[in-house]
């Protein structure tokens, strides 16, 4: 059985996608907004780690 993602904060949704796609630039993925099942998994996973890191080191920031 298939589980969905729900949206918790739907106003947060077109911030998410503006973020994955600056991510996508930064590691040169050629990340577009619609079907991406072209792209590998390295590719697709190279996106979320980058956006992992920028989140990460935002709250590192925060902290000091």
């Amino acid at each position: 059985m298939a589980t969905r993602n729900k949206i918790l904060v739907p106003e947060a949704k077109e911030a998410l996608n503006r973020f994955k796609m600056e991510a996508a630039t930064e590691v040169g993925t050629p990340l577009t907004n619609g079907y991406n099942g072209d792209l590998t998994s390295r590719q697709n996973g190279s996106v979320g780690g980058q956006m992992v890191k920028k989140i990460i080191e935002n709250y590192e920031n925060t902290i000091k």
